[in-house]
């Protein structure tokens, strides 16, 4: 059975193009939530994040949110924009499935990573290794409200 391609308005593109952080929420195999920030690019088709370098209280393969991934593949991304003038709010929820790219899709790995740096300066000066676990979320779902 094949999939149609999830289709993001010009509009949404934009404000994911200027979004800086989002908020992941996965979910363990008992279906409880955890939600971490997270910093993301999308390449028109999946959305990408990464787990770089800062520090973290475990190794990168316990973290939360990889456990839950490999348990549970639904996952939300919430971008969004607060301000004190409530016109200017919106927000984009993305619901879709998330997986770790393995090693072995090299092409598709340094693809990510090359979106991530280019978008966050942090990436580009060692925060992000070339071997750093990559999440690909593929989106179902798209709702956003607001000032998009």
């Amino acid at each position: 059975m094949s999939r149609k391609r999830h289709k993001i308005s010009d509009s949404v593109r934009a404000k994911l193009e200027e979004a800086r952080v989002a908020r992941l929420a996965t979910f363990d195999a008992s279906l409880g939530p955890h939600i971490v920030p997270v910093c993301f690019a999308y390449d028109g088709k999946v959305f990408y994040t990464a787990i770089d370098q800062k520090p973290k209280r475990v190794a990168p393969e316990r973290l939360t949110r990889l456990q839950n991934i490999r348990a549970v593949p639904r996952v939300a991304l919430l971008i969004d924009k607060y301000d004190e003038d409530w016109t200017q709010l919106w927000y984009i929820l993305i619901r879709g499935n998330a997986n770790l790219i393995p090693m072995s899709e090299c092409e598709e790995r340094a693809r990510a990573i090359g979106k991530l740096r280019a978008k966050y300066p942090q990436y580009s000066r060692r925060m992000l290794a070339d071997d750093a676990p990559i999440i690909r979320i593929t989106p179902e779902q798209t709702t956003s409200w607001g000032k998009i």
